[in-house]
This record gives structure tokens, sequence and C-alpha cells, in this order.
């Protein structure tokens, strides 16, 4: 399927957010949500939550210094683009992220639908459900 640019655009945008969150890049993350971004994914046990402070708990979460980083390689298979107005989109695909895990490499997956609006001229992340 050819993507037009607009949806080229937001699907960088979008693979940006997820390599941020693969890497552990706060700053990067935040820049693309809105402040009261909210959500529905496995760690709010079901419940929506809204705003930033819940998504920076895990950023903040200490890793084992004496390891090097791992590799992690996240891919959006089969996007979905299904445009609300010119200013707002909602993205689904199934997230697969590959890593190695004790020496093995593994992929693991799930689905998400993310909103994207434009807020005063830039796009946000506006709205996260993962499953």
């Amino acid at each position: 399927m050819a993507f037009s640019e607009r949806d080229q655009e937001i699907l960088r945008l979008n693979q940006a957010m997820l390599n941020s969150v693969a890497s552990g890049d706060w700053q990067a993350y935040s820049a693309v949500c809105a402040d009261d971004v909210s959500c529905f994914e496995a760690e709010s046990e079901g419940h929506l939550v809204e705003g930033l402070p819940f998504h920076r708990y895990y950023f903040e979460l200490p890793g084992d210094s004496t390891q090097a980083p791992t590799a992690v390689n996240v891919t959006m298979a089969r996007p979905h683009l299904r445009w609300l107005s010119d200013e707002s989109v909602v993205v689904s695909y199934t997230r697969l992220t590959q890593k190695l895990v004790n020496g093995d490499p593994i992929t693991a997956r799930c689905c998400e639908t993310r909103i994207w609006q434009k807020l005063s001229g830039s796009w946000k992340q506006v709205h996260v459900h993962r499953s």
C-alpha cells in the first residue's frame, strides 16, 4: 500500500516515538505527547490513565548499569491510518519488538492504536490504546 506524504509524516513521527520508548529517551518521548495524554495499556490494569507522570515512571526505572545496553528494534507491522480531520489521525498497527534476552533473539508483539492531534502547530500524541 502506498502512503500519502501526510501519512508518511505521521508514520515517521510515530516510529520516532516508538524508538524513544525503546531507547528510554524521556525527553524525545515527552516532546511528542500532550501533557494530558490518555491511555489504556497493560500497565494501567484496565484503567484509563491521564497525564505524563504515569509514563515517566517507566522511563526512570533504574537499569542494570553493569550490562551493556541491548539493541532493540521496533517495527510497525501493517499500519493503518484513519484521518478524522486535517489535524487528527488514528494510527493502528501491530508493534513488533525484537531484542536479545539472555543472548537469544526474541520478538514480542502487541496491538496499538495511537491518536495524534495537531496542537498549536505541532503533532502530539493524545491517546494510546495497547493490548
